[in-house]
């Protein structure tokens, strides 16, 4: 017999009638993780923790597989007790069936009656490296936020349990429930996304001071304004015609750019293969750098990524990724409902030369960062997620109806 661990049954069992918060986490882990036949507890002993464990379980339907679990075996454990009542076993029957039901009840709510299968929409990409965007940046985003946001296993077990009295327990992890990675629509918005990043390290700042390996650009950049700058003999100067600027260095409007070389292993961009003056590493940093402009405080990453989509079907929603603002920076955000419309005449002309293109739309999904108030310095790793896409309905294709409407 193991009196540990029936000292540790009492202590839970005492934690129970004092409905403590911490009492059902520690009480699952306990169950799961404990032989109670090899440490030798009694079937009663083994009942009435399973049975409290159960009346803790929060009141939810998603806990129901969990609640049925916890009495099907109370279930097997009533009739090796010495309680042998037949109004007992009832009632766990009983609760048995009702759980069952209700558990069924809200799986049915949760499937949506199927209905004819709408045509999948095609979203068809153009880019400099159509591998890198379109299958490692998407492993690497969710992997990104799973590390970030996925629950440990003590997380979990906390999610079933709540309800009840509680009380100031801020340094006790046993009831710790309110995690973002436990938020469904929270996860959604960045496990249910499209999300564009770099493979290098991007630094954008008020200061030159510190640029990393890849290469520099300056601008002037504020509201309504922005112009691209450069360096000359210690001065700034106009970065197209190296016109002497009176611009001082500690200027509030002042923008730099810096980017590294290629951190991300798996990248490879057919188009960029380096040369002896810039090495292949550096080579698609530095075309990136050198096509970046700005839109007034905006820094505009352009990243050749272009989306061709059927606009009367589909929207694009793209804005800076969720988690952008813990880096320091905030991300623009657009709605594209039809062809960009900026481009050039053979832009449109192309719009027309592919039979698969028939119809459909194009727009382009430049990243767009700032600083965020009272930034000076923001540095983003390779491979986080900066902007993401979001395909939603077209505003003719849904109404928005009070209930009493519908």
């Amino acid at each position: 017999m193991d009196n540990e661990a029936r000292a540790y049954l009492n202590y839970l069992l005492t934690l129970g009638l004092r409905r403590e918060e911490a009492f059902g986490p520690m009480a699952l882990d306990f169950i799961r993780e404990t032989d109670f036949d090899a440490v030798g507890l009694l079937p009663e002993e083994q009942f009435s923790l399973i049975m409290a464990t159960t009346q803790a379980l929060a009141e939810e339907p998603k806990r129901y597989t969990l609640k049925l679990e916890m009495l099907n075996r109370a279930r097997e454990l009533v009739d090796k007790t010495t309680y042998n009542d037949p109004q007992l076993t009832r009632q766990i029957e009983q609760d048995i069936k009702k759980t069952t039901a209700e558990l069924n009840i809200y799986n049915e709510a949760m499937r949506p009656a199927k209905t004819g299968a709408a045509e999948k929409q095609r979203l068809v990409v153009q880019s400099d490296a159509p591998e890198y965007f379109l299958d490692i940046a998407q492993k690497r985003a969710s992997a990104y936020y799973q590390n970030k946001f996925g629950l440990g296993k003590e997380e979990k077990t906390a999610q079933h349990f709540g309800g009840g009295p509680r009380k100031f327990e801020p340094d006790n992890p046993k009831v710790h429930r309110e995690h973002p990675g436990a938020c469904g629509p929270f996860m959604n918005a960045r496990s249910n996304a499209f999300h564009l990043m770099m493979p290098f390290d991007i630094k954008i700042s008020k200061k030159p001071d510190d640029p990393l390996d890849g290469g520099l650009r300056a601008y002037y950049s504020k509201m309504g304004y922005s112009f691209p700058l450069g360096f000359e003999m210690g001065k700034i100067c106009s970065y197209e015609g190296g016109e002497i600027l009176d611009i001082s260095l500690d200027d509030p409007n002042l923008l730099f750019l810096s980017v590294s070389r290629i951190k991300e292993k798996e990248f490879r961009a057919s188009a960029y293969l380096g040369t002896p003056e810039v090495p292949v590493e550096y080579a698609y940093p530095r075309a990136v750098l050198e096509r970046t402009g700005t839109l007034g405080p905006y820094v505009q990453m352009v990243s050749n990524f272009k989306i061709w989509f059927d606009s009367s079907q589909v929207s694009l929603l793209i804005q800076g990724a969720p988690d952008l603002y813990e880096y320091g920076l905030q991300g623009g955000s657009g709605l594209m409902v039809r062809s960009h419309a900026a481009d050039k005449v053979p832009a449109y002309v192309e719009n027309t030369s592919q039979p698969w293109q028939e119809g459909m739309s194009f727009n382009f999904v430049n990243i767009h960062l700032t600083l965020s108030p009272g930034t000076e310095t923001a540095f983003v790793p390779f491979n986080t997620p900066l902007f993401t896409v979001y395909p939603i309905l077209p505003v003719q294709n849904f109404k928005w109806m009070d209930v009493a409407e519908a």
